[in-house]
């Protein structure tokens, strides 16, 4: 009864936050997609380490990266408001994030809360602020959320609020490579990430929930994960663990899905994977290419499943390769994500790496002419490609190689 009653009230305020909340118009939306990643987790790029626990300096550079991912022709942001099952918005489950305010759990002097409601005038809600000055430019709000990182390796459990999920269930977390994550094979962990990515649905008006690459942890070494007493609970029928925990992910996948679609259908889903999903040395179906990891054998991610379902509204593959790689060719995988994505109603943006230009050593592919060039040029020749995402904002705004010059150029034809 009590699990009936909740899902009822998920649904009705559901309702009338679709009823209340504002879109993005359709006039509004441009097209091809043009996005760069927020990325907040260790203050990468925003807010700086001197803006932490300073809301006004914040405000300043948000809109310092606003304006100047505008003025090159970026016309949506994946801002990370959920790095490490904290919050840099106003959550009613999860506290605020450290990397925000300097200590977990703990808002500015000037931004306290009582029972999730602002006290005074000058309460600041990063996500809610965000919004609102990235709509006045036409720019869309994709909501990036890391669906089961607790902490870095380099953030010890210490720094942890009380009040943090961690803290009330240890028990549905284990530990990896010294960092903790939700248990995927818990039921209670889909069941929590749906409720958080409800509560931002129903009240904010963004454009899309997006997760990254960060599923199971990348592996480290020939280090185990800690999930065979899980396992051996609750197989759900299953001989294979590593079939289990693909469909652990899946289902949370179509869960968050259905989470969305349910509260309000006009916002998109999106996946952001790893960029190769299988190597064609193991799947025939997969791609010629030899990377040391993949998506499906060991973040056991199985983004093709996904697509084909239905699930995800849009797949951006992080295809931080150069063209002619030998273990991982850029136009190898632009093709064959276009290829995966034919037939379906799923759109693919590519995902590209602006950092890498950093420091390129001339001898390099990112250090003679070009390469950012060279891969937007391809994409406008695969027609299912409709759009990029550049890795991360900072990086992109100091201009290496005039990479803002190329891409304002080419977004101008």
């Amino acid at each position: 009864m009590l699990k009936m009653a909740r899902l009822f009230k998920t649904y009705l305020v559901c309702i009338l936050s679709a009823i209340a909340v504002c879109t993005l118009s359709a006039e509004d939306g441009l097209m091809p997609f043009r996005g760069a990643w927020i990325a907040t987790v260790a203050n990468i790029d925003w807010p700086s380490q001197e803006a932490v626990g300073n809301t006004e300096k914040q405000q300043e550079e948000m809109i310092f990266l606003l304006d100047s991912l505008h003025a090159i022709g970026i016309n949506a942001i994946i801002f990370q408001v959920r790095p490490t099952a904290d919050a840099l918005y106003r959550s009613n489950y999860e506290p605020v994030s450290h990397w925000l305010t300097g200590k977990q759990g703990v808002w500015n002097s000037d931004d306290q809360m009582v029972n999730g409601k602002c006290q005074n005038s000058k309460c600041f809600d990063p996500l809610q602020w965000t919004i609102d000055q990235a709509h006045k430019r036409h720019m869309e709000v994709h909501v990036w959320l890391n669906p089961y990182r607790v902490n870095l390796a380099k953030t010890d459990t210490s720094m942890i609020s009380a009040d943090h999920i961690f803290r009330k269930h240890p028990e549905w977390f284990w530990e990896y490579n010294k960092q903790w994550y939700f248990d995927p094979g818990l039921d209670v962990t889909r069941e929590w990430i749906c409720t958080i990515v409800q509560d931002i649905v129903s009240r904010y008006d963004i454009q899309a929930i997006h997760m990254d690459d960060y599923f199971y942890p990348y592996p480290a070494g020939k280090l185990q994960i800690p999930d065979a007493e899980t396992f051996a609970k609750y197989p759900r029928g299953f001989t294979d663990i590593r079939d289990w925990r693909r469909n652990n992910v899946n289902l949370a996948i179509q869960a968050i899905s259905s989470t969305i679609r349910e509260c309000k259908d006009s916002i998109q889903f999106g996946i952001s994977p790893f960029g190769v999903w299988r190597n064609a040395s193991v799947d025939s179906t997969g791609s010629a290419t030899q990377a040391g990891i993949t998506n499906y054998d060991d973040l056991y991610a199985d983004i093709r499943l996904w697509i084909r379902s239905g699930w995800i509204d849009y797949v951006l593959p992080q295809l931080y390769w150069e063209i002619g790689k030998k273990v991982a060719d850029y136009e190898i995988l632009a093709h064959w994500w276009a290829n995966e994505v034919r037939g379906t109603k799923c759109k693919l943006y590519i995902g590209m790496a602006p950092y890498r230009l950093e420091g390129a050593k001339k001898d390099t592919p990112w250090g003679q002419g070009n390469e950012i060039s060279r891969q937007m040029r391809l994409n406008r020749t695969i027609p299912e490609i409709s759009g990029e995402c550049f890795y991360s904002t900072r990086p992109l705004l100091r201009n290496p190689r005039g990479v803002c010059d190329t891409i304002k150029e080419i977004y101008k034809k």
